[in-house]
């Protein structure tokens, strides 16, 4: 069985490849999984999803929530704290993950048989880097999984908008920009639709934006509101959760906002919902200051922007996009008329994987680099730092079966180790990393052959006279995972790194 997962940051979404058709997979009535971990504080003992949700209140259990957003900023090696313990992240997601291989095949009405292979397309956010892309490949492979592919998720909702409206596609107005909130993270990504190929124009957002943020918004305008100051922590999950709750329900005609506090042995809170929208409006003008860069073309002469004659949609995606003033906000600024809201927008990129692993369907991706990803080196004999772009912004990926996006350096080592410090970024600015800059684990290959085989973290690097000759090279693949091999030309000596963000441990392989 062929199947589109969506791991999403509240909830996780899994539809089925069925002739054509896309349906949501439901358990025992619920059609999403809550992305919940939670563990007995006495003995360790871990529940995921439905089962997390039944104890997340009760004594003795600890809950950890959007646990999806922790993988922006990890490595194969980074630990949570969940109750009295450190567990693995790696580790958590992957048994969540095998917990919805059990689900799938127990509770759920997709008729699957026991020894019957799962295979799926899945996604990370557009701008997810290499440890995030590795860490979720590896967790749905150890679950049981046979991962297909790895899309970006608004590159898959725009194949659920291809499916859906691809009538309004035209050759005069081939592009399409979606709109995707969740729970923690936003993206928008623009996307040119000719024929039955899906290209990747160029891809904006917000690591940490989501419908989690509007949450904490809220809860902080009715903390204000009652007076109530700092709460005790299980109080203030309470009404965390209380917050959440309405704010899902509102709607385009809701006019006031009411909590049910009795929980917390309190008076029912209520205020104008023009206070709550108030309250998240900054949140949605972040989103909106990041569409102007996405909506631009690197192939046109000087990036030039995509007018909006030449939009055939703006398509807005994601369980956080129901909020209204989202819709609102983005009417005002591009017109009811290009604005479309998907008909399902929680299940939009998990619809949208299925449509890319129909073979029926007939649709391609062509996808891009997302970010700016290269080394620091030093230069002018070590008086100045430069930057070398390895793999620019908006490079065309590489698609399935084709070879790997691949770079090559080539040059004279001055050092006795080289040490690489290997960062990401939004944006280049005077051939320098600018605005929002991640750094990645530093590398250190030995250089001097007496060197080998020694752990180098506190060795001294030394410049030296007629160093080895000395050749790097990246190669990228489809999923946007970047590794690397250094080697001593002389000798062929090499090692090769698989590149992860900062808080990983780089590990030769």
């Amino acid at each position: 069985m062929r199947l589109g997962i969506d791991f999403g940051t509240t909830h996780t979404v899994v539809t089925l490849v069925d002739r054509g058709n896309y349906p949501v997979v439901s358990f025992d009535g619920q059609e999403s999984l809550p992305s919940l971990v939670a563990s007995r504080d006495e003995d360790g003992e871990l529940r995921f999803g439905l089962e997390a949700q039944a104890v997340r209140h009760t004594p003795g259990w600890s809950v950890l929530r959007s646990f999806k957003r922790l993988l922006n900023d990890a490595g194969p090696n980074t630990e949570v704290l969940l109750g009295p313990r450190k567990l693995g992240l790696a580790h958590l997601l992957a048994e969540f993950l095998s917990y919805v291989h059990r689900e799938l095949l127990a509770r759920s009405n997709a008729g699957l048989t026991v020894d019957e292979p799962l295979q799926a397309a899945v996604s990370v956010p557009a701008n997810a880097g290499n440890a995030q892309r590795f860490l979720t490949l590896d967790a749905f492979a150890r679950a049981g999984f046979e991962v297909l592919a790895l899309l970006n998720e608004p590159s898959a909702a725009g194949f659920e908008y291809a499916h859906r409206y691809r009538s309004s596609i035209t050759s005069k107005r081939e592009y399409v920009l979606v709109y995707d909130l969740g729970g923690g993270t936003f993206d928008a990504s623009l996307l040119k639709m000719t024929g039955r190929l899906n290209e990747v124009v160029t891809s904006e957002g917000v690591r940490r934006l989501g419908g989690d943020d509007f949450d904490e918004a809220i809860l902080g305008l009715v903390l204000e509101r009652l007076g109530l100051g700092t709460l005790e922590a299980d109080r203030r999950d309470l009404l965390l959760e209380e917050c959440a709750r309405q704010k899902e329900a509102i709607s385009p005609n809701t006019r006031r906002f009411l909590l049910d506090l009795s929980a917390l042995e309190l008076p029912p809170f209520t205020c104008p919902v023009e206070e709550v929208y108030e309250a998240c409006r900054p949140l949605v003008e972040r989103t909106l200051q990041a569409l102007p860069s996405a909506l631009r073309d690197p192939d046109r002469s000087g990036g030039a922007e995509v007018d909006e004659n030449e939009l055939a949609g703006l398509y807005i995606v994601g369980g956080s996009s129901g909020f209204p003033l989202v819709p609102r906000l983005l009417k005002e600024a591009y017109g009811d008329k290009r604005v479309k809201r998907s008909p399902h927008p929680f299940a939009a990129t998990a619809i949208g994987l299925a449509v890319f692993l129909d073979k029926e369907s007939g649709y391609a991706l062509a996808e891009r680099f997302t970010r700016h990803f290269g080394v620091f080196r030093e230069a002018e004999a070590g008086g100045d730092v430069a930057f070398d772009p390895i793999f620019p912004k908006d490079a065309p990926l590489p698609a399935p079966g084709e070879p790997p996006l691949a770079a090559t350096r080539r040059y004279r080592a001055a050092h006795n180790i080289g040490h690489f410090r290997f960062v990401e970024c939004g944006r280049l600015s005077g051939g320098r990393p600018d605005g929002d800059i991640t750094p990645w684990d530093e590398v250190r290959f030995p250089f001097d052959p007496a060197l080998r085989g020694r752990d180098l973290t506190d060795e001294p690097v030394r410049r030296v006279d007629g160093g080895s000759e000395v050749e790097e090279r990246y190669v990228c693949s489809e999923t946007g995972a970047v590794e690397v091999e250094v080697r001593t030309l002389a000798d062929g000596y090499a090692r090769r790194f698989r590149l992860a963000r900062v808080l990983a441990a780089a590990g030769g392989l």
